[in-house]
């Protein structure tokens, strides 16, 4: 009978809507009474209306989410910003000594389903936004990520109908100057976590925490679609990719903030003959993390490509990060980053010499690709020993900047 109650009642308030949510609590006037007359309802009724209510109410919806979600990470993230406030107001940034994170510590972080929850974050960030509450979200954003507004092509906030919209706006033509007096400039906005010569097959995610290059760009089985030679005497990993005497191998890592221009763009004129996609994990890559966790770079998702420039091998590869596995090449319509169908710890290949015999030629500062929030872009590459990096670690710097001259 409660049940058959239950059911009547549910039906009538979906029927009714919200209104008689509100109506049923309050008082009823009737014809010819001149005092409210309250609803006759038993007990039982008031239960099950309590509990239908109560369902109805705390019903969660994806813009409720969003915000809850958002508001949690502008929290952490000021926080983050006080406490390195707090150590450089103090003179002991420089002397805080972060430990590397033990097996254990990083086997348990990567069974955080990071995959899953970067993809249920890029659903949310296609959620429409109200009018109403398009300039309070952005300026909260802008606020705690330092965004430059005037830089952006267009700076009207209601312009934007999602976080996915405004993470990826592009900037006005002269708000970036390519340098045309150097050979390669910053192929983003960012900071430089680390650079320099490449050592034993070794690169430097940040100062003393290294991972290792084969394992960072995968076997050379894309060598056929370069000038590398895999009859060098040298058996190392690192010397097969230096084409050609009196040259060296660069790197350079430079780490996209969430409040950074999020598009990257062509480091230098060079031919793009592979892509290689490693479908890994989606750890956070914020400069505390890369100090903690050895090898990060090869635990993640990333999106290697491969070819050559005047001076030889040239590569630039895309790190992806928590909440930010959409990594979108533009020229590559086939890759699809952070799909449940690609199992992590494998690799996919594409040739685009192969495909069309010759590669992609970009050219200095042409639009390359972007990511969804912010995350790391990897450069190595050879050039001859003379070359030096015109740059300081730990500094910003802006698209079209250079990193360094021969």
């Amino acid at each position: 009978m409660a049940a058959s109650r239950a059911g009547m009642l549910s039906a009538r308030l979906r029927a009714a809507g919200p209104r008689m949510l509100w109506s049923v609590h309050q008082p009823l006037l009737t014809p010819g009474c001149s005092r409210p007359c309250t609803r006759n309802f038993s007990n039982s009724d008031h239960r099950i209306l309590q509990m239908i209510t109560f369902g109805i109410v705390t019903r969660v919806r994806p813009l409720h989410l969003l915000v809850v979600s958002s508001g949690g990470y502008v929290g952490y993230y000021q926080y983050h910003k006080y406490k390195q406030r707090e150590l450089e107001r103090c003179g002991l940034d420089k002397l805080v000594k972060e430990s590397l994170a033990p097996a254990w510590q990083v086997g348990l972080y990567k069974t955080i389903p990071t995959r899953l929850l970067s993809r249920a974050w890029g659903r949310l960030n296609q959620v429409e936004l109200p009018t109403w509450m398009r300039k309070p979200v952005y300026n909260l954003y802008i606020w705690t990520f330092g965004v430059n507004m005037k830089e952006a092509a267009v700076e009207d906030l209601q312009h934007y109908r999602n976080l996915s919209e405004f993470f990826r706006r592009k900037l006005k033509p002269q708000a970036r100057p390519v340098s045309d007096s150097h050979c390669v400039i910053s192929p983003s906005d960012g900071k430089i976590l680390h650079f320099g010569r490449v050592k034993n097959c070794e690169v430097e995610q940040v100062k003393g925490v290294t991972y290792s290059l084969e394992n960072f760009l995968g076997p050379q089985t894309w060598s056929e679609n370069l000038e590398i030679s895999d009859n060098k005497s040298e058996s190392s990993f690192q010397d097969h990719l230096v084409t050609r005497e009196g040259n060296d191998l660069y790197h350079c890592v430079i780490y996209l903030a969430p409040g950074d221009y999020h598009c990257f763009h062509s480091p230098a004129d060079w031919r793009v003959a592979h892509r290689r996609h490693f479908p890994g994990s989606l750890m956070s890559v914020n400069p505390g993390v890369a100090r903690w966790i050895k090898e990060l770079f090869c635990h993640n998702e990333r999106v290697v490509l491969a070819g050559e420039w005047i001076h030889g091998f040239f590569s630039l590869t895309a790190v992806g990060a928590t909440n930010v596995g959409s990594i979108r090449i533009y020229f590559d319509s086939d890759l699809h980053t952070n799909s449940p169908r690609y199992m992590k710890g494998s690799y996919n290949d594409f040739s685009f010499a192969a495909n069309n015999n010759k590669g992609i030629n970009m050219r200095k500062g042409e639009h390359l690709g972007e990511f969804n929030l912010g995350s790391t872009i990897v450069l190595i590459f050879e050039a001859p020993k003379d070359f030096t990096f015109n740059l300081k670690p730990g500094q910003k710097i802006r698209f079209g900047e250079a990193l360094g001259s021969i």
